[in-house]
C-alpha cells in the first residue's frame, strides 16, 4: 500500500514544480511580446518591453526556489550558488543596439546598457550585497545552531561568500564593465553551475535518467560556449545582424534547463527524505 505524502515531501514537490511554472510564464511572456509589440534579438531583452516585470520577475522567483529546496547534498549546494546570480540577471540588463527590443532606440555604436538603467543597477546591487551578506551570516549561525556544520557545508557557505564579495567587488572597482559584461557573466555562471549539477546527477543516477543528464549537461555547455563568440561578435560589430543568435543560443539555454529540471523532478517525486550526500562523497563532509 502506498503511504501518503507528508506535507514536506509536498512542499519540496510544489517548490520544484514553481520552477517549472516559472520557465512556462517566462516562455508565454515572450510569446506575447512578439505578438503584441514585435520581434526581439533576445530573451534578456524582454528588460526592455512591457515583459520586464514577468523577466525580472521569474529571475527572482528561481532564484528563491532554489535556495528553498534545503539540503545539503553535492546538487543542492551546486544549485544554492546557481541561485545567487539568478538575481544578478535580472538586475544587470543585457547590452542592447536600436532595434533588439521592439521600439527600443539607444545612442550607442557598440552594444551597450542604457544609462536609464545605471541607477536601477546601483540600488539592485547594494541591495543584493547586503542581503547576501545577511544570508551567509544567518546560513552560518543557522548551521551551528542545527549542528549541521561539516567541511562540505562550510565549503558551500564559503563559497556562496566568495561570489558575493567577487560581484560587489566588481561593481565597486569597475562600474564600466562590470555594467557591460555582468550580465553575460552571470547568465554563464548560472548555467554552468546547472550543467554541473547535472552531470553530478548523471554520476549518481541510473539510465535512463543518466542519459538525459548528460545530453542536458552538454547542451546547456555548448549554448553557453556558443553566446561567448557570440557576445564577442556582437561587441566587436561582427555579428550577423539578420540571425538572432543571442535569441536562439538562450532558448537553447531554457530548453535544456528545463529539460534537467523535469528530470528532476519526476526521479525525485516520491523521495521522503533525500540522501544527505551520494555514500561515495559522505567521508569528504565528515
Amino acid at each position: 500500500m502506498r503511504l501518503p505524502s507528508t506535507s514536506t515531501q509536498r512542499t519540496y514537490r510544489y517548490v520544484r514544480l514553481a520552477i517549472i511554472g516559472a520557465v512556462v510564464l517566462l516562455a508565454v511572456s515572450l510569446v506575447v511580446v512578439f505578438v503584441a509589440d514585435g520581434p526581439l534579438t533576445s530573451i534578456s531583452a524582454l528588460l526592455y518591453t512591457p515583459g520586464r516585470g514577468v523577466f525580472v520577475g521569474v529571475l527572482f522567483a528561481v532564484a528563491l526556489a532554489l535556495l528553498a529546496l534545503s539540503g545539503h547534498s553535492v546538487e543542492q549546494a551546486l544549485l544554492d550558488l546557481a541561485a545567487l546570480f539568478a538575481p544578478v540577471i535580472a538586475i544587470v540588463p543585457t547590452t542592447v543596439l536600436t532595434g533588439d527590443a521592439p521600439g527600443l532606440v539607444v545612442d550607442c555604436t557598440r552594444p551597450c546598457v542604457p544609462a536609464s538603467e545605471l541607477p536601477g543597477i546601483g540600488n539592485g546591487m547594494l541591495s543584493l550585497a547586503v542581503v547576501g551578506t545577511l544570508g551567509v551570516l544567518t546560513a552560518c549561525a543557522l548551521a551551528f545552531a542545527q549542528r549541521t556544520m561539516g567541511r562540505a557545508v562550510a565549503t558551500a557557505l564559503a563559497a556562496a561568500a566568495a561570489i558575493i564579495a567577487a560581484l560587489t567587488g566588481w561593481w565597486l572597482a569597475a562600474p564600466a564593465s562590470f555594467v557591460e559584461g555582468g550580465h553575460f557573466v552571470a547568465t554563464g555562471a548560472f548555467f554552468c553551475l546547472v550543467a554541473a549539477t547535472s552531470i553530478v546527477a548523471a554520476v549518481t543516477a541510473r539510465s535512463p535518467w543518466r542519459t538525459v543528464y548528460i545530453v542536458c549537461a552538454a547542451g546547456i555547455l555548448l549554448s553557453v560556449v556558443f553566446l561567448a563568440v557570440v557576445f564577442v561578435l556582437r561587441l566587436t560589430g561582427h555579428a550577423p545582424a539578420e540571425v538572432p543568435l543571442v535569441l536562439l543560443g538562450e532558448a537553447a539555454l531554457v530548453i535544456f534547463f528545463a529539460g534537467f529540471w523535469i528530470a528532476q523532478t519526476v526521479q525525485k517525486w516520491d523521495e521522503t527524505n533525500p540522501a544527505i550526500l551520494p555514500k561515495y562523497l559522505a567521508s569528504a563532509s565528515e
